[in-house]
Parts: structure tokens; C-alpha cells; sequence
């Protein structure tokens, strides 16, 4: 087997052949179900043998093989395998249904498909008659017509080929958007992308280090999650533990304690699902500082998780399209209720529906350029011309920019925003004013309109479980028309067990405007109050 020492532009020079070649023999991953440990070499074996197994199954460079993976070494290895002979790994959501899966085959064009046993059935329906699709490989015991088991590929690979001499231009993997409004795009990043999210915000921000460890709530299969746990470790010499299995606060809490991570990533409705499962005072003692992202983290929260626990959130945005964070709080200067400043390595501007900058204080459409942001999307030709403007890449979402500090404030998507009165509402103000309340772990804002085309604030609230639900209600109503002016108060508040979101966290908002709207409720303001 010959290897390409240095390969410039191929990721897989940075994030597998550099770190076994510097400390094989440190530990890279940890399963936190088995506490089974992985170092760099074991990881790059692993590797090796996916490339190999990939190229025997005739994947050429620029193909693309679609992983179904659960958090554990399959996903990394099939990720940097397909890397490693010049082909395109697309990892997406393991949440989505029959339907999706089979658009993402269909869209993407994949030849390969590599799936976790626990999500074989779904996928493997889907997969039935794809027309691009050449071969399955299943990763655990599932029955899975026409799959191979990924131990017996791995097991019977050979040497793989030389590493694929790819440019830092070269588009290196995909990631699917998270589908909030629809059917998702394929966000293509190239090779250069990732050592870009290492340097700007890994290294740049959380100083991360070999002393560090790692535990993402957030899943390798989206941006986030990737960055946490797939490619920052390897490059900064840390370590992550892996959680194959879906989070849930109690376990969440056992693997912390146990293996006691120094950075925590997670999005709000988890840090909120954490408050509210009675956990020890100590549980993240070893947590030197806590990230959120996914969704805008209320200032409320931030408050009650450092004081409950003594960790300080940094939060901060990302986007599919950006890889990870390019706006952040800084450690030990977090300001509740911000989405923190740039990151070094980004530009961030506010601008206007016709595109002209708005001043400080003012809201605008956040427009962002760095060196991740992504080629474009997957035969999308005018969503692509609609969000990219040269260097600049318009998120969709609003923030406005305080003009005492500079610290950047989510206002709320721009289709979200809404207009009461004649007067611009934002969802993201309102929800974090309503879990204020002390019985509220999260709350989430749409337009409701009572039949008059008038559109009203709707609240939908999640209370915690020992919460006085007879006039919840009524006083989350009094409470924001006690905080923020009249026109922007709830005019329907319904009591729900949970709120639907995506894989990444965000509140699936669409889906909420389509339930069927309630009575107005007794104790509501006429419509002249706003």
C-alpha cells in the first residue's frame, strides 16, 4: 500500500493519516454505552478498510454513498473512507421517514448506502428500487434484503488506494438541510471547509485541546454535531464520546458523570429537558463550557443552567450552509440572550429586503462570508442565486446588532417574522419572554389568524412537569403583556406535551400554523389592543 504523505487538499491528510502519525496511540473515540475506547491508529485502520471495501464495490471519485448512521466508528469510517478515494460521503438524518429517505437517494444520486441496524427497516423500504443505488451495507444485525454486513466488507477489504489528490476546492461531502419547510437541499462543502472550522472556532474560540473531551448532544449527521464530535477531536488532538442511541436527559447526565467531559455541546430544548429532570447540582462539574446552537438559547435559560449548575452556555449560530458557528459568545464574556459577535474568520452583515445594510440597532436579513461557507446546493439553481451573493450568503434568518456592545440578537427566521397591527412582531422575543415563567421549559410563537385576516401572536408552551397548569395560561398572557408591549402578547396559549422539531432542534414552526386554530381564550384583549 503506498500512502500520499501530504496530500494538500484531501481532508483525510489532516483529520486521519496527521493524528495517527502524531499520537496513534491516544484515545479518539468512546462509546458511552459500552465505555469501549478507539485511539487514532484504530480509527485510521478503520478507515483504510472503508475506503478499501468502497473502492472493491467500484465507487469512483465525485460518487456519492449516503450513510444512515447512528454516533458510533461506522459513521467516521465510511465519512473519511469515501473522502479517501475522491468519493462524496452524504450523511443525513436517522429521524427522517420512508418517504425522505427515498428523495435523498433519489436526489443525491447515490451508489452506495451504508445504514445502522436500527434504522435498516425504514431505510432499506426506501432504498427498494432507487435507481442509482448499486449496493447496501449494514452496519448490525437487521435483516436487510440485499445488504452486506459492514464487519464482512470491512473484514474481507484489502489495501485501499492512494489517497485521492484532491484540491482544497474539490467538494469533499454533503450535508442535507434539515427540511423545515419541505423537502431539504444538498448543501455541498468542500475539503477546505473543515480545517476552516477548526481554525476559526475550535482552536479560535473554545481553545480546544488533547486535554479535552468531547460529548455532543447533537449527531454527527448534521453540521453541528459533525463539527463537535467527527472532525474537531482529531484535529485538536481531543477526544469525544459517542452516544449511539437517542439522548435522553437521565442518561444524558449518567455519561457525563462517567466519563466527564470538558466541553458540552447541546441546543436549547435539550439544555431545557436538562433543567427539568431534577438533576444533581454537580452533574457537570467537569464541564469547563457549554455551546448551544440549533436555535436562538432564551436568556432565561442561560440564567437557570448557570445557576442550577454553575456552567456558563456560550451561544451561538450556525447554518447547514456555513458548516458551524460563525457568530458566538465568547468564554467567561457570555451575554445572555446574543448570539455573541463574529467569529473570527467571518464577516457578518445586516441588510435590507433589497439588500442595502440597515444600522445598528435596526433589524435586517443576516448575510454572512467565510471561508465554509458552501459551494451551493445540489441542482437548486434559484434558491442558490436567491442566497448567494458573491462572497456573502444570505441565512434567512433576522437578528439586529445592539449598538452598545455589538452583540448580534436573533429575531427569528425571516418568514417567521410577524407583522401585528402594522408593526413587526419577532417569535424569538416573545418565546424567550414566556419562559421567564418558572412552570415554562419552552414556549414557541407562529401567526394565528381567527378568520378577520388578522394576524395575532399564538403561543404553544411546554410546562414542566410539576408545574400549576389551571391558569398557566392565563399568566403566561399577563406576564408578556407585562414585559413587552401589548400588540406583542399570545392571544391563544395551548399547553403541549412537546413542541415538533427537526433532528437539529429548530422548532418545526409550519407544522404548528397548521393546527386547527382554538377559541380565543375568555380573558384575551380585544383586537384594538394590538
Amino acid at each position: 500500500m503506498t500512502i500520499v504523505d501530504a496530500v494538500a487538499g484531501n481532508a483525510v491528510e489532516r483529520f486521519v493519516l496527521a493524528p495517527e502519525r502524531g499520537r496513534g496511540d491516544a484515545t479518539l473515540l468512546v462509546d458511552a454505552a459500552s465505555g469501549r475506547e478507539w485511539s487514532r491508529r484504530d480509527v485510521a485502520d478503520g478507515v483504510r478498510r472503508a475506503a478499501a471495501a468502497l473502492a472493491e464495490r467500484g465507487v469512483q471519485p465525485e460518487q456519492r454513498v449516503l450513510l444512515v448512521c447512528a454516533d458510533t466508528p461506522t459513521f467516521l469510517w465510511f465519512f473519511w473512507g469515501a473522502m479517501w478515494i475522491g468519493a462524496v460521503p452524504v450523511p443525513v438524518s436517522t429521524m427522517l421517514a420512508e418517504a425522505d429517505y427515498r428523495f435523498v437517494l433519489d436526489d443525491s444520486r447515490a451508489v452506495g448506502l451504508v445504514v445502522s441496524a436500527p434504522f435498516a427497516s425504514t431505510v432499506g423500504a426506501a432504498a427498494l428500487g432507487a435507481p442509482f443505488l448499486r449496493f447496501a451495507l449494514v452496519d448490525g444485525d437487521a435483516d436487510m434484503p440485499g445488504a452486506t454486513p459492514v464487519d464482512r466488507a470491512l473484514d474481507g477489504a484489502g489495501d485501499p488506494p492512494e489517497t485521492f489528490p484532491a484540491t482544497p476546492d474539490d467538494v469533499a461531502f454533503w450535508l442535507y438541510t434539515s427540511g423545515t419547510t419541505g423537502f431539504p437541499k444538498g448543501a455541498r462543502h468542500r475539503h477546505a471547509d473543515l480545517g476552516a472550522c477548526v481554525d476559526h472556532y475550535a482552536s479560535g474560540i473554545l481553545r480546544m485541546e488533547p486535554a479535552d473531551r468531547v460529548y455532543s448532544v447533537a449527531k454527527l449527521f448534521f453540521a453541528y454535531g459533525l463539527g463537535n464530535a467527527g472532525y474537531f477531536p482529531p484535529a485538536t488532538g481531543a477526544s469525544a464520546i459517542l452516544n449511539p442511541v437517542r439522548p435522553e436527559p437521565r442518561a444524558v447526565a449518567d455519561h457525563v458523570r462517567t466519563y466527564r467531559p470538558t466541553l458540552f455541546f447541546g441546543v436549547p430544548t435539550f439544555y431545557a429537558a436538562l433543567l427539568d429532570a431534577d438533576l444533581p447540582a454537580d452533574t457537570f462539574a467537569s464541564v469547563r463550557a457549554a455551546v448551544s446552537a440549533g436555535e436562538a438559547l432564551p436568556a432565561d435559560l442561560h440564567r437557570r443552567f448557570r445557576e442550577r449548575f454553575d456552567v456558563e452556555i456560550l451561544d451561538g449560530i450556525g447554518t447547514t450552509e456555513v458548516l458551524h458557528i460563525f457568530l458566538s459568545n465568547r468564554p467567561g464574556a457570555s451575554v445572555p440572550g446574543t448570539s455573541g459577535v463574529p467569529v473570527p474568520g467571518y464577516e457578518i452583515e445586516l441588510r435590507d429586503a433589497a439588500g442595502t445594510a440597515v444600522p445598528d440597532g435596526e433589524p435586517g436579513n443576516l448575510w454572512v462570508a467565510g471561508d465554509s461557507v458552501m459551494v451551493g446546493y445540489w441542482n437548486r439553481t434559484e434558491q442558490n442565486r436567491r442566497v448567494l451573493h458573491g462572497r456573502f450568503m444570505a441565512t434567512g434568518d433576522e437578528y439586529l446588532r445592539r449598538p452598545d456592545d455589538g452583540h448580534y440578537v436573533y429575531l427569528g427566521r425571516s418568514d417567521d417574522m410577524l407583522k401585528v397591527g402594522g408593526v413587526w412582531v419577532s417569535p424569538a422575543e416573545v418565546e424567550a419572554c414566556i419562559v421567564e415563567l418558572d412552570d415554562v421549559v419552552q414556549a414557541a410563537v407562529v401567526g394565528g389568524d381567527a378568520g378577520d385576516g388578522l394576524v395575532k401572536p399564538r403561543a404553544f408552551v411546554v410546562a414542566t412537569a410539576d408545574a400549576a397548569r389551571d391558569d398557566l395560561a392565563a399568566r403566561v398572557q399577563a406576564h408578556v403583556r407585562a414585559r413587552l408591549a401589548p400588540y406583542k402578547y399570545p392571544r391563544w396559549v395551548e399547553l403541549v406535551d412537546e413542541l415538533p422539531t427537526t433532528a437539529t432542534g429548530k422548532v418545526k414552526r409550519y407544522l404548528l400554523r397548521q393546527r386547527p386554530l382554538p377559541a380565543r381564550p375568555a380573558d384575551a384583549r380585544p383586537a384594538e389592543a394590538g
